[in-house]
């Protein structure tokens, strides 16, 4: 086992995974803190590296594209501060440090972690329920609807309506996007059927930011949803072009062969983290439900 432990936090690689647990120290992120302990499987990653510095070096992980309903909901536009695949390194363990990116790579290499993008999943993304206050409103979720709640600082336009209750079902897509400069960020969800252009500071369906301490945590909310919707590398329904032996309506959606085995992979999968340890009784529960709904 080789395990670095760091004011900014503790990574700890046991040969088949390597659990990130954020420090307590001031500088470590509100983001990082409130995500908590990360289980990151071998077959997540496409990469490890560390980088030297006068003052501090940092470990960086690569994951493999879709691998993880966080960085698939935020595009890469976390901060340095923010990203959870980063530690920094004193210059007292930077041979510690050398040390571990030797033993992941190595497993890497003898396990034959192909460099494809995943079709599925392979971190559960943060726990549910989950609510967080920021910008124009609150976003909450219980892995199965969605609610916004306005505050004295949002438009007419949108508390007009009164608080905003989405199913899962519903949503197509979700978005963060975090404030840069002088243009404010926002969390959107994409609502099937009903696509719109207007700004976040007026669509119902989002939460505006304005670059405030707790705009990060709102990527949360977006991950966790992002979990629960179809990859985006899945296998897509495929429509019938006539009527179906069980008096399906033609054109109706039906899920494909391959999205039920993409399912069932899924299922092992999550046993395999469970008798594994990685996630807990609760987590596995809630996992297996939301790939059960699926089906």
């Amino acid at each position: 086992m080789a395990e670095i432990i760091q004011r900014d936090g503790t990574w700890t690689f046991d040969g088949e995974t390597l659990r990130l647990v954020p420090g307590h120290d001031k500088n470590v992120s509100l983001l990082r803190k409130t995500l908590g302990e990360l289980a990151v499987p071998l077959a997540a990653l496409a990469g490890i590296s560390f980088e030297q510095g006068k003052k501090s070096g940092r470990l960086r992980l690569r994951l493999r594209d879709g691998s993880d309903p966080l960085l698939q909901s935020t595009g890469g536009k976390l901060t340095d501060s923010s990203d959870p695949y980063q530690l920094t390194v004193e210059p007292d363990r930077y041979g510690v440090a050398e040390y571990l990116v030797d033993e992941v790579r190595n497993a890497h290499l003898i396990e034959q972690v192909p460099a494809a993008p995943c079709d599925a999943y392979l971190l559960t993304g943060p726990s549910v329920p989950l609510s967080v206050s920021a910008g124009d409103g609150t976003a909450s979720f219980d892995g199965e609807s969605i609610r916004l709640e306005w505050n004295w600082k949002t438009e007419e336009a949108k508390t007009a309506a009164g608080p905003r209750s989405l199913a899962l079902a519903d949503v197509a897509a979700v978005e963060w996007q975090p404030a840069v400069g002088l243009e404010n960020g926002h969390l959107r969800f994409t609502v099937k059927n009903a696509p719109t252009k207007a700004p976040p500071k007026y669509d119902p369906n989002s939460v505006e930011l304005w670059g405030f301490k707790k705009d990060p945590l709102m990527a949360l909310v977006a991950a966790a949803v992002q979990a629960r919707l179809p990859h985006p590398s899945g296998p897509a329904p495929k429509a019938l072009t006539g009527s179906s032996p069980d008096g399906a309506a033609a054109g109706a959606p039906r899920p494909a062969a391959d999205d039920h085995d993409a399912l069932l992979r899924r299922l092992r999968e999550l046993g395999e983290l469970h008798q594994a340890g990685i996630l807990t009784d609760e987590e596995f529960a809630t996992a297996k439900q939301a790939v059960l709904r699926r089906m």
